[in-house]
């Protein structure tokens, strides 16, 4: 279904509860099924992306396919490697299927993994034998994803030696690799780190009772919607400081004239005139954030240069190619450089028609998108499911907001005009 966006007629003011944290919760479902005994999960994220997870964890079929959701992809692969006796063929997609997972194999392997592609080399699906890992010290490109690093920190306490992993190159997105290090370590797992290297010693999980937190990658669509204008929007239990690099999601929106204020356990956040006359950033710590800020910074007119943006290619879609896309379509052309930053110099072309912008099956393409009917109203965004995968109730609390939603099938009816 696609969806024709209109605007409140009054000033926003609202609060709403936000899912609860993807990255959190994937990485504490994994945990909890590495802890011995009957370890409570608690509360959880709602979405495609955990439920994925949770039905892998919980099956004993042969084939496991877990759609387009690549963190399962990922911690799946070390989680059942280590799974001594299990044998199970990880599919997903055919998205999945061009989503490369190489490095993280090849790290498995030198750690005693045994784990053989069924397709091409290098990517899903793979057919892993389980069994008890060895460990000792390995290396691995940490430039590629944080994902195949923490999948390996995650099984690192069940390794017979252990794991010291040398990382080669600039880790991307370290706040989550740092975010799975502080989880374990809320469960037991003491992890040493220096820049370029992790060791973790064998040992066993404990459960804790530390909540997940609300996601602060869902709230960025929020702060977006206030830097674009009268927008003042409480949300409730997101915290400062974060286990999760997405809280820098705060310090970029000020930039963009958003302010943020704790008051009773809920996050205020409201418009500010203030705001800089060009946002240079890199990005390479908080990819999943990147479209909220490009499409605030071209609605507002605010020049960027945003690096660090390398890891867009692989995720659901090649984001930033969507992005060039869907921005063209407002009269912002973004210059694409050596497929790791966006530029825009704030040259805006004729737009002649309200926009229908395409998501690619892209959950963060749909949302960072809707806001703009702040400033498009009748902006038309397809395949609006697609926000299933993080965000379920993302339309309904655009609702709660006072946005109002149209099957963009039919017709827009005329006002009917009053006899004199």
């Amino acid at each position: 279904m696609d969806y024709r966006i209109f605007p409140p007629d009054e000033i926003i003011e609202t609060e709403i509860s936000l899912p609860l944290s993807k990255s959190e919760t994937n990485r504490a479902l994994i945990m909890n099924a590495l802890t011995p005994g009957d370890t409570p999960v608690g509360a959880i994220a709602e979405c495609d992306d955990t439920r994925a997870l949770i039905e892998a964890l919980g099956s004993d079929a042969d084939t496991i396919n877990i759609g387009d959701c690549g963190t399962a992809m990922r911690f799946l692969t070390g989680y059942f490697a280590a799974k001594s006796g299990r044998t199970v063929t990880l599919d997903g997609s055919e998205r999945m299927r061009q989503r490369p997972i190489g490095p993280l194999v090849d790290a498995l392997h030198l750690c005693g993994a045994n784990i053989e592609y069924v397709g091409v080399e290098g990517y899903p699906p793979l057919l892993i034998h389980g069994t008890e890992l060895k460990g000792g010290t390995i290396e691995i490109d940490a430039t590629v994803s944080s994902q195949f690093i923490s999948s390996l920190l995650m099984i690192a306490p069940t390794m017979t030696e252990g794991l010291t992993l040398n990382l080669k190159g600039e880790p991307s997105s370290l706040p989550y690799i740092l975010m799975t290090l502080g989880m374990m370590e809320q469960r037991g797992i003491t992890c040493e780190r220096i820049p370029d290297q992790i060791i973790v010693n064998r040992d066993e999980y404990r459960p804790t009772t530390t909540p997940i937190e609300p996601d602060w990658s869902a709230a960025s669509y929020w702060f977006e919607l206030s830097s674009m204008g009268s927008a003042y929007i409480g949300l409730p239990g997101l915290k400062l400081p974060s286990l999760q690099g997405d809280a820098a999601c705060a310090k970029i929106f000020q930039r963009l004239g958003v302010m943020t204020e704790e008051e009773d356990g809920v996050l205020q956040v409201s418009p500010s005139p203030d705001m800089y006359g060009r946002v240079d950033l890199d990005m390479s710590d908080t990819p999943d954030m990147a479209p909220s800020i490009i499409v605030a910074c071209a609605a507002l007119g605010v020049p960027f240069h945003i690096t660090g943006l390398g890891s867009l290619a692989i995720k659901e879609c090649d984001r930033l190619q969507a992005l060039h896309n869907e921005l063209l379509k407002l009269g912002v052309e973004i210059e694409i450089e050596r497929g790791n930053s966006a530029i825009w110099e704030g040259r805006r072309l004729p737009v002649f028609e309200v926009p229908v912008i395409e998501t690619y099956g892209d959950h963060r393409i749909a949302m960072s998108f809707a806001p703009l009917a702040t400033l498009i109203p009748g902006i038309i965004i397809k395949d609006i499911e697609v926000v299933s995968k993080s965000y379920p109730h993302y339309w309904d609390d655009l609702r709660k907001a006072g946005f109002i939603m149209t099957d963009a099938a039919e017709p827009i009816e005329d006002e009917e005009s009053e006899e004199s």
